[in-house]
């Protein structure tokens, strides 16, 4: 079994309590420009990449910081790598899986499908593939409605597409995300907010 490492560094995510000043800062250093915006989340570029940085409000998911530690920490919350193809990122999870290391969570973003792995430090690695073939249809879904109805995105469950595969499903049918609903519960309470 091979692995497929990663084609680029897709974005990053932050944790913030400075929300606007962050949209500012990185506005002003990186010529970034809002993709989506809601009242938790920013997803910003400065290319052709529907997003190199998201920002995180913690104000709005814990007004007080009266929540568990691991709920109000400032700074990256993850880093995401793309891949070449859907193949790429299911070969990668049924190699990885076979050596026990797995994703704690596996979203359909709409945008991207994701799986999400933790290092044994507990840094936060996305390995994601983009759902359109062409720059300019991730950026208009990223500005779009069903974006906007569910940023967070839909739980999936790596084994039962990869039974479906074996079973004669075309892999590209996982691609384009069908159902928005229900809102994957993402780590935290980000999703109580949409």
């Amino acid at each position: 079994m091979t692995i497929h490492p990663p084609t680029k560094l897709a974005h990053v995510v932050y944790r913030t309590r400075r929300f606007e000043e962050m949209l500012d800062w990185y506005g002003k250093v990186f010529g970034a420009r809002v993709q989506h915006r809601n009242p938790a989340m920013a997803f910003l570029t400065f290319d052709d990449e529907h997003h190199r940085f998201a920002l995180l409000d913690l104000s709005v998911v814990d007004p007080d910081g009266s929540e568990p530690e691991s709920t109000h920490w400032t700074g990256v919350d993850h880093l995401a790598w793309t891949l070449g193809s859907l193949e790429h990122l299911m070969g990668n999870y049924a190699t990885l899986k076979a050596q026990g290391i797995e994703p704690y969570w596996s979203v359909h973003h709409g945008l991207t499908i994701s799986m999400y792995y933790a290092d044994p430090d507990g840094n936060q690695m996305e390995f994601q593939v983009d759902a359109f073939d062409r720059a300019e249809d991730c950026n208009d879904y990223i500005s779009g409605p069903s974006f906007e109805s569910n940023p967070v995105g839909v739980e999936f469950e790596p084994d039962e597409w990869l039974a479906a595969i074996d079973n004669g499903t075309s892999i590209d049918a996982f691609r384009v995300r069908t159902v928005h609903e229900p809102v994957s519960p993402i780590r935290g309470q980000v999703a109580a907010l949409f």
